[in-house]
């Protein structure tokens, strides 16, 4: 009986895969860390062929018995792009992941010219370097073996480099993976030639835009001993949505991993947002797409690990919830974690972070509750924005790796406002992908019925006196202001 899903969900630090039973039961996790390289400030690359053998190394040690696995739903780090020989199947060079600035002048440049309006029209999405298609240009301009590639040369993101090598050659993209790289038309669903000429991308270098569940492609049999249907695929932040069930318009989810990534749900039609939020795909069946607003934050896990790895202030992440809950406030310390910039609804690529109001008194625990508090005036920020765009919160359903954090949950509930929900499984990413998998290989019969696996959600309630919570806000306004300026 093939009753499995494997899922492989690829992400900025680590790949990891995980086996899950028919009803949602984690049966096995296997993950492994990933390098980043920083050549230069601003410039973040990974090795693509180690993103690769790590993630088929993960994969072969929690599969199992391959003859019960259904299917493979895939999830990844989204706008992190990978250059690779069709011929060879090796990668040609490094990749540029999501989180690199280097283009942050062509960006500025574009704007200058009045592109960005045009851009957002097509896209949904903004002119900032967080996308990848100024960081292909930017590879096709200063890396010659991708020009002298011709013909042979592939470009896509992680999923898209994954496919390729779990079948041998297959070069596809889901849709909205493909949303992501302001290369596409958002609300034809099909690579946009205003854009690739824009770029200097050519089509013959990209993969061909699928559904994020059904036959996509099936792996070559010497992998796992047999030939596996690859069934679902989307990117981490649209599968942790559908992994947190937001499946209506109106439902809202905030994934706090590396980044922190609020996703609302919007329906058939795509928005255009007016507060520089960003227009995606949230899913794409049959060929019909569903859309959502969606607010991106930089820097969020990743600054619990600055305070362990760079500062020592920590000696794990979980530690930092013992800490904040060690004073009874900040003690007037605000963080702000541009660190690479700063996103929704700023989009200030060249801001830099900050740590304010610091006194002789100001400790350890101080600073580290400060950052966890930067986690709740960013979201703030986001609401608002959300809100003047007509689409308010009531309920935020939250994950990733930073939510299984008590103290972060209620005081997100304490800011916001707003009931704050936690599922069992905090790592929805996977299960969204999973969700997919089943569905594409015919194991639900519908995304709803698939919303099943989800499982229990722990509920928190806002309990902060409005004065209090006003304080901190001007507190943050303020400390934000002066990096903005």
């Amino acid at each position: 009986m093939r009753d499995r899903l494997l899922i492989i969900d690829d992400g900025t630090t680590s790949t990891r895969a995980m086996l899950f039973a028919a009803d949602g039961a984690c049966l096995a996790i296997e993950q492994r860390e990933l390098s980043q390289h920083y050549p230069r400030p601003g410039w973040v690359e990974h090795d693509a062929e180690q993103i690769w053998s790590l993630t088929l190394a993960s994969a072969r040690a929690a599969i199992g018995d391959a003859e019960r696995v259904a299917a493979i739903g895939l999830a990844n780090q989204r706008e992190t792009v990978v250059f690779w020989s069709r011929r060879t199947g090796k990668a040609l060079a490094p990749a540029i992941v999501w989180q690199d600035r280097r283009t942050a002048a062509h960006c500025q440049r574009l704007r200058e010219e009045g592109r960005e309006e045009e851009v957002q029209a097509r896209t949904g999405l903004v002119l900032d370097p967080y996308f990848s298609a100024s960081k292909i240009a930017w590879a096709l301009e200063h890396w010659p073996q991708l020009a002298e590639a011709k013909a042979d040369l592939c470009i896509g993101t992680v999923e898209s480099w994954l496919v390729f090598r779990l079948t041998g050659g297959l070069h596809v993209t889901d849709a909205t993976n493909a949303s992501r790289t302001a290369l596409m038309n958002i609300r034809d669903g099909g690579w946009d030639e205003g854009l690739l000429a824009l770029w200097g991308v050519p089509r013959t270098a990209l993969g061909e835009i699928v559904d994020c569940a059904g036959p996509i492609g099936r792996t070559s049999p010497e992998l796992f001993g047999r030939p596996i249907a690859i069934a679902g695929m989307a990117g981490d932040q649209q599968a942790a949505a559908i992994g947190q069930a937001c499946l209506q318009p109106g439902d809202v989810k905030a994934t706090y991993g590396t980044g922190a990534f609020v996703l609302a749900h919007t329906g058939a039609e795509a928005p255009r947002s007016r507060h520089r939020l960003l227009s995606t795909v949230a899913w794409q069946l049959a060929g019909k797409r569903r859309y959502a607003l969606e607010g991106s934050l930089f820097v969020a896990g990743g600054l619990v690990k600055w305070l362990r790895d760079e500062l020592g202030l920590l000696a794990t992440a979980a530690e930092s919830e013992t800490l904040a809950r060690s004073v009874p406030d900040s003690g007037g310390v605000h963080v702000v974690p541009a660190h690479s910039g700063l996103g929704a609804p700023h989009w200030e690529s060249e801001a830099r972070g900050a740590v304010s109001g610091l006194t002789l008194a100001t400790g350890r625990a101080h600073l580290v509750r400060a950052a966890l508090e930067a986690m709740a005036h960013q979201t703030h920020d986001l609401m608002g924005a959300f809100a003047a765009d007509g689409a308010p919160w009531t309920m935020l359903r939250i994950d990733g790796g930073m939510a299984s954090n008590d103290w972060l949950a209620q005081d997100l509930a304490d800011v916001l406002a707003i009931a704050v929900e936690r599922p069992r499984q905090v790592e929805t990413t996977a299960l969204g992908a999973a969700m997919l998998a089943g569905l594409g290989c015919g194991m639900f019969a519908s995304l709803e019925e698939a919303a099943a696996i989800r499982g229990e959600a722990r509920r928190f309630e806002p309990a902060m006196a409005p004065a209090v919570r006003e304080e901190r806000l001007q507190g943050w306004r303020k400390a934000l202001a002066a990096v903005l300026a």
